[in-house]
């Protein structure tokens, strides 16, 4: 039996029917696993690596990780909110000293850390391109960096989810995210607009790329996935650069 544990923010979390119909990638994850794969996911709401940390929650998964298990780190949404002192990061500093954490807490228990950089925003122009830049990118670049000092796997769904964003356009991806109209949703009667967080197809979409990259990275990652060959050609994204 093998483990995922997942540390990160609402993007990824696990919703209840309360929050319907929002979903995280952590929650979709499991429909691309092999049925001998676990996933406990620990990701909660408006979470930094700060936050996180400071909140105790890193503890609940080291006292059940073990050899072979692995720890699954996306954070960067709320780690970019330098106004607040309880969740903001820099990126070339505590950012980075806080994956740091999180990656030695999974090598120590023998356990794979893999990095994941934060997803795009659906965020356009009024000429159809993305906004450029993003506010991610310092933090997705710390992401890559921390991979390559603390030799951990980074799969940058930053950069893929951007390319799916730019190759499908504004249109065709608002299905994806937490659009509602109003009297659609009793929790959102005058409706919504979130180019932040997922519907259930916008989750499974992510949550396959993620997926696919594991299938990528070969060995003990690739073991995770069922259905691979199906998989590389369900979520097939030309990506520049």
């Amino acid at each position: 039996m093998k483990t995922i544990f997942w540390a990160g923010d609402s993007t990824v979390k696990t919703n209840l029917f309360v929050t319907f119909p929002q979903t995280g990638i952590g929650q979709a994850f499991d429909r691309y696993v092999r049925p001998d794969v676990v996933i406990f996911n620990h990701a909660e709401n408006g979470r930094s690596t700060k936050s996180f940390l400071a909140e105790g929650r890193l503890p609940a998964i080291e006292e059940n990780i073990k050899e072979g298990d692995f720890l699954f780190i996306q954070f960067g949404h709320n780690d970019e909110k330098l106004e607040d002192p309880l969740r903001g990061t820099h990126p070339e500093t505590d950012f980075t000293e806080n994956l740091k954490i999180f990656i030695d807490t999974a090598k120590k228990h023998g356990a794979y850390p893999v990095l994941i950089t934060p997803l795009e925003r659906r965020l356009f122009e009024e000429d159809g391109s993305l906004k450029t830049p993003s506010a991610h990118e310092p933090y997705v670049k710390a992401i890559l960096e921390a991979g390559r000092r603390f030799e951990t796997p980074v799969i940058d769904l930053w950069k893929i989810s951007r390319a799916f964003l730019e190759q499908e356009g504004d249109a065709a991806t608002i299905r994806y995210f937490m659009h509602t109209v109003p009297g659609e949703y009793s929790r959102a009667p005058e409706g919504q607009v979130d180019n932040t967080h997922l519907k259930y197809a916008g989750a499974m979409k992510f949550a396959g790329m993620i997926a696919n990259e594991l299938v990528k990275l070969g060995g003990v990652y690739a073991q995770l996935i069922a259905e691979p060959e199906a998989l590389q050609e369900a979520v097939r994204i030309e990506v520049n650069g």
